[in-house]
């Protein structure tokens, strides 16, 4: 249970998550990190079991890494989303699922990107992405309020908006909100 947040800008891209682990109706934790960094380019958001995400996130930068010393370039913000996705449908189809959904975000040589990985190892692109059990709230906030040609800074202010929206109505959701931003000039922006 959370609320994570992306969004594509035409100066890069933004990760927004609140920072409650919940276990059940209880609140575990009111500090946890959500939002992970690949690389100075690739960033990731999630919600589901933290044991799960914290091992898949490990896993992935790992993965990354070989692939980039392997054929001497770092993978695209797309081929990182597919390689998430993969790890993660190779572990459902062992009947060993990871109880995780991702938002993927960065941005390469072709630009910024979100994409969006469900335990099934599905992905989509879009402009602007939420998940977790307070998204439908988040989304009634997105959809109002995106516009393609947002700045970097007017999509960090909305996604701040829409986690928090959805922390006010989402049992699962609170106790603050981190934003990260990434910049079409491959750095990253903690807030």
């Amino acid at each position: 249970m959370t609320t994570t947040v992306g969004i594509r800008s035409k100066d890069g891209v933004v990760l927004a998550a609140d920072k409650r682990a919940s276990k059940g109706f209880f609140v575990g934790s009111k500090v946890v990190q959500k939002i992970f960094s690949l690389d100075g380019a690739t960033a990731v958001a999630i919600a589901g079991a933290m044991s799960d995400a914290e091992y898949l996130v490990n896993l992935a930068k790992a993965e990354r890494r070989l692939l980039a010393l392997r054929r001497g370039y770092p993978l695209s913000v797309k081929e990182s989303a597919k390689l998430i996705s993969n790890i993660v449908y190779s572990s459902m189809k062992s009947y060993n699922p990871f109880y995780v959904e991702l938002v993927v975000a960065g941005v390469d040589q072709e630009g910024a990107h979100v994409y969006t990985s469900d335990m099934s190892g599905a992905i989509t692109s879009e402009d602007f992405m939420s998940s977790g059990s307070g998204s439908p709230i988040a989304y009634g906030v997105l959809e109002q309020g995106f516009r393609k040609e947002f700045s970097l800074e007017e999509a960090r202010k909305l996604a701040e908006a829409a986690v928090r929206a959805a922390m006010e109505r989402d049992p699962g959701s609170g106790n603050g909100v981190d934003v990260l931003a990434i910049p079409n000039g491959h750095s990253l922006e903690a807030n």
